[in-house]
């Protein structure tokens, strides 16, 4: 349903550029030859010598139009040239054109906030350009204003019979005009300007629509065509309303269009001028009611979004007639074909423009052939993306079952399948100095440990970040190099026993008891990043943690354990980083065992309810340095959160 935006505050001009039979001109880019030639482009089935979707203005004139088939356009223009689309994956590649239409946004952007609403047609609102061409450089100041421009449709201009170029320049030099018909003739020289720059780079025509709002420049950028340009003053408003069909405005060519035919008798969209918006807000709700009375006269408050780029990316593909698809194999088939299609297309965003899409969503057009007029449509489904060309296939498949299966329910099996789509939306750009969370498990590179499912992280449950390749830019290491073991992070920071203070050392344990927490310490995902504080763990641990010789076995790790061994030249890598720093500062170990120290645990002022709300594992873990029951008696009421962090001395 359409949406009321109450009108901005101020005068804005905006323009509507739509390329002129922009298929056909790329495809003469491609083959000058074409040029001057009845062209048009076709649809890669063969059928019928297949779908014109693009019909160039010489084959016009001999009455071809998009609605037939190539056989059909042959008929009535014999020398008709038929250029069939680009085709892969067994569907049309419209990679071609949307890449030419990239070249034309690149110029219109740079005169002011720039819309691109499809593949070849683009908004801009050139207010900003305008008021300064206005302060600057007004139209009457100028010497020469290029013929394009005198070339103008101005609605509402009347023939005084001085040639209408005339007409259009002391139109564009009136001293007289008020503000927005000043800005609205800056605009057209700008536009004119850039239709230029974009024949002289691109070798493409366009036509264009001025008004003051994004709705009025649509509407008059298609009147007159090929490579001109229209311009809608405010005082022309009511007259090209008053005859525009209903089915002609945007968002008017559905139910809503005719329901305002059949139910309040409105032709024309100037007819509706006639109903109070009460009335119309009654019948159609506030929203929608308030956005009619508003296009009777004129009023858009629909703003230019500042968008060089697609919002979503979508791949689809019809099955019309006899082609439609009856079985989940042919199905798959199709949703494999344009799954991978998709991921091409989002992969290259990502790597173009730094943009990451976040949902998937699944479209079909279906029909059952035990049911006769309208019965429920195929629902769409939505999941959230996960990159990667199987993983969208697979999630793909699954939101057709169940859609179909929402479908057709439980006493139909018989169906047919007449249209595919997927689509990935709700595009985002990367935040600047964003990483992938894989760079802080350190190990060989970013995917090893996502991967192998290693330290008991499964990668089903964890999917990688779609830009893992991308934007990982922090340094790896391997585990063992940095993870310090449980007793080497607790013997640095021993303390006195005076102070009623437990020193969370476990060196005591059993081997097999200290295996078991080293395999599932919370501990080991933490390094030790500081190189002075490692040159203290070194100290401790050479003494009382000696690791084992290559011909000693490792008795605190069991062979029946899948578990990575530390590397014994880790050790002797230790006591070089241990000596390099004593000799070049030897009282910065000191420094470094009194900060540490100051690390240290009141055993009376931890709350066992705090450790019962850690995951199992942990809380056994925390229980086993602490010695503590599995349950006390809870804190005092009205206790705060700080004195887990910030005990205070009794």
């Amino acid at each position: 349903m359409p949406i009321h935006r109450p009108a901005p505050q101020g005068s804005r001009v905006i323009a509507h550029v739509d390329m002129d039979c922009f298929y056909v001109q790329v495809e003469q880019r491609k083959k000058p030859e074409l040029r001057g030639l009845p062209t048009a482009v076709v649809q890669y089935n063969a059928w019928k010598g297949g779908g014109l979707i693009a019909v160039g203005y010489e084959a016009r004139k001999f009455g071809v139009k998009r609605s037939m088939r190539g056989d059909e356009a042959k008929e009535v223009c014999p020398d008709i040239q038929l250029i069939q689309v680009p085709v892969a994956r067994g569907k049309a590649d419209l990679k071609l054109y949307r890449e030419a239409g990239s070249e034309v946004v690149s110029i219109l952007s740079a005169k002011g906030r720039c819309e691109r609403a499809s593949i070849d047609e683009v908004y801009l609102d050139l207010t900003d350009a305008a008021e300064l061409m206005l302060s600057e450089a007004p139209p009457e100041t100028l010497e020469t204003i290029e013929k394009e421009a005198l070339k103008s449709h101005i609605l509402g201009l009347a023939d005084d019979g001085k040639g209408s170029e005339e007409n259009v320049r002391r139109w564009l030099c009136r001293d007289d005009a008020d503000h927005e018909d000043k800005l609205l003739a800056c605009a057209a020289i700008i536009v004119a300007q850039l239709r230029i720059q974009v024949m002289e780079e691109t070798q493409f025509t366009c036509s264009a629509g001025i008004a003051h709002n994004k709705m009025l420049a649509k509407l008059a950028s298609a009147m007159h065509k090929p490579a001109q340009q229209t311009v809608v003053q405010t005082s022309a408003v009511k007259d090209l309303l008053a005859s525009l069909p209903v089915k002609k405005m945007k968002q008017l060519g559905g139910k809503l269009g005719s329901s305002l035919q059949s139910d309040l008798g409105v032709k024309a969209v100037g007819d509706l001028l006639q109903f109070p918006v009460e009335k119309l807000q009654e019948r159609y709700g506030t929203n929608t009611g308030s956005w009619l009375w508003n296009i009777a006269r004129g009023i858009s408050g629909e703003e230019v979004e500042s968008r060089l780029l697609p919002k979503s990316h979508g791949c689809g593909k019809t099955f019309p007639g006899p082609q439609a698809l009856k079985s989940i194999s042919s199905v798959e088939h199709w949703l494999n074909q344009l799954c991978e299609e998709l991921s091409e297309r989002i992969q290259d965003d990502l790597d173009q423009n730094k943009r990451i899409a976040h949902t998937l969503t699944l479209h079909a057009g279906a029909f059952k052939y035990n049911e006769k007029g309208l019965g429920r449509k195929f629902p769409s489904k939505s999941c959230p993306l996960r990159y990667g060309t199987a993983k969208i296939q697979e999630d793909a498949k699954k939101l057709f079952d169940s859609g179909l299966r929402d479908f057709v329910g439980p006493h139909n099996d018989r169906w047919g399948i007449a249209s595919l789509s997927v689509t990935a939306s709700k595009i985002l750009d990367i935040p600047s100095g964003t990483s992938s969370i894989s760079s802080f498990f350190q190990d060989k590179d970013c995917h090893s440990l996502s991967s192998s499912g290693c330290d008991g992280f499964n990668n089903d449950h964890f999917p990688p970040s779609p830009s893992v390749n991308k934007i990982c830019t922090r340094p790896v290491y391997h585990v063992q190099q940095l993870r310090p073991s449980c007793e080497e992070i607790c013997d640095v920071h021993e303390t006195s026993q005076q102070n009623k203070t437990f020193n969370i050392d476990v060196r005591g344990a059993s081997p097999r008891k200290r295996k078991r927490k080293e395999l599932g310490s919370i501990l080991r995902y933490f390094q030790v990043s500081d190189s002075s504080t490692k040159q203290v763990v070194d100290e401790f641990t050479q003494a009382d943690a000696p690791l084992p010789t290559s011909g000693q076995p490792n008795t605190s790790i069991s062979d029946s354990e899948s578990y990575m061994e530390p590397d014994p030249s880790e050790h002797q890598r230790s006591n070089l980083v241990r000596n390099d720093n004593n000799d070049e500062n030897s009282t910065h170990v000191n420094e470094t065992t009194q900060t540490s120290t100051a690390w240290h645990l009141n055993v009376e002022d931890v709350d066992p309810s705090v450790i019962d709300e850690l995951p199992l594992e942990i809380q056994r873990e925390v229980r086993g340095w602490l010695c503590l029951p599995k349950r006390v008696q809870a804190t005092k009421r009205g206790s705060d959160i700080t004195q887990y962090f910030f005990p205070a001395k009794k």
